[in-house]
């Protein structure tokens, strides 16, 4: 039986981190296109309101050559980027082989989901043995920091907000509560993010996030995919 995981590479240097970093409140997701020779081109998905500072952050990031704006619909916005460095430049320096790392592309898994994160990679994918999930988690606990937020059997249902963190479902079930979700709005950011006892774009940040899992846990995986 096979395993879907879901885990965190904590490594500054894994591409776009830089990026993400400038928009904490967006969300960033990163697809590899590997019909383009040995250095894959990027498309990246970026849902926030933050568009010229994201802009901004991929025309002075150190690893992207060039980009371009592909399309947009309402907050979402898809980019094609070029990469200014192959593998062994942008990873070197912190991974111990690199035949390592490319040996992760044959192994019998598939990573359905990266999502750049301020210190490195969130990958979602599915396993087909134990063995191929290992090969994986082995590698980047030796070379940067690994952290299995979720490891379940395919085939298994998981119930909606279980990728939710603490403090996520804290924050929407203290925002409905409040009545932030009301039409009209019963309560502020601000209001919600003082009982909490965090900033009010702190809180922003957690609901956005915690939205977003709930969608790829519940609608998105019902949605075609997006046209290329």
């Amino acid at each position: 039986m096979g395993l879907v995981a879901t885990f965190d590479i904590h490594c500054a240097a894994l591409p776009l981190v830089s990026v993400a970093e400038a928009v904490p409140e967006s969300t960033v997701l990163l697809e590899l296109q590997f019909n383009h020779g040995r250095q894959p081109l990027f498309v990246a998905t970026v849902t926030g309101d933050c568009r010229s500072t994201f802009e901004t952050a991929l025309t002075e990031a150190y690893d992207v050559a060039d980009w371009t704006l592909v399309g947009r619909a309402d907050r979402t916005r898809r980019y094609k980027l070029v990469p200014a460095l192959g593998l062994e430049a942008q990873l070197g320096e912190h991974i111990d082989e690199l035949a390592d790392l490319e040996a992760l592309a044959t192994a019998a898994a598939i990573i359905e989901r990266i999502e750049i994160q301020r210190d490195g990679w969130r990958q979602t994918g599915w396993f087909a043995h134990r063995d191929a999930f290992d090969q994986f988690a082995t590698f980047w606990r030796s070379n940067a920091s690994f952290s299995l937020r979720r490891l379940t059997h395919d085939g298994e249902a998981v119930a909606p907000g279980e990728g939710l963190t603490d403090q996520q479902r804290e924050a929407l079930r203290t925002a409905f509560e409040a009545g932030y979700f009301e039409i009209p709005r019963q309560a502020s950011l601000e209001s919600i993010s003082t009982d909490l006892g965090i900033s009010a774009s702190a809180l922003s940040e957690r609901l956005r996030r915690a939205q977003t899992q709930l969608i790829q846990e519940t609608a998105a995986p019902t949605w075609p995919p997006l046209p290329e």
